[in-house]
């Protein structure tokens, strides 16, 4: 018996909840409470692995499994380890190793930087992605796919 609920392809637009963390570890980002995530395939909301995690999954349907770190993301990269100066944190922010801070880019962005060290007036920061290098946990719950008309196991027309 074949399962004719929608099943998502490489142009599928997937609304879902997700979990993801370190394996075996805390969770670092979790829809379950909160609104799901809608996304198309290949739009780069998503790294590769976790995407390719989602493939043939069906609406309904709830998958968790662990990805590699050269599939998920990547490893830490030594060049984007820096010493900042301790005086430019905020007085209220204690560094210290492992904590995750939020850090603005000259064009007004935000990118992660998680403390490795701290020394005398230097705090040592690296800023790979928190998850780089572990093993991560991926759970989703499929609510909706929506497929192009054009593509095997269509149940809806793009629109």
């Amino acid at each position: 018996m074949t399962d004719e609920r929608p099943m998502i392809g490489r142009r599928s637009r997937v609304t879902m909840h997700f979990e993801l963390g370190i394996a075996g570890g805390p969770v670092a980002d979790s829809t379950f409470d909160d609104d799901p995530i809608t996304f198309r395939m290949g739009d780069g909301t998503l790294v590769e692995g976790l995407e390719m995690a989602l493939l043939g999954l069906h609406e309904g349907e709830e998958h968790a499994v662990e990805i590699e770190p050269a599939l998920a993301f990547g490893y830490r990269d030594p060049g984007n380890v820096h010493d900042l100066p301790r005086k430019d944190f905020p007085a209220d922010i204690e560094p210290e190793p492992g904590l995750v801070i939020d850090f603005a880019t000259p064009t007004g962005d935000s990118v992660p930087g998680t403390v490795v060290e701290v020394g005398e007036g230097v705090v040592k920061v690296d800023f790979s992605h928190p998850l780089a290098g572990h093993e991560v946990a991926f759970r989703v719950k499929i609510l909706e796919i929506e497929n192009p008309a054009d593509e095997a196991g269509s149940e809806k027309p793009e629109g």
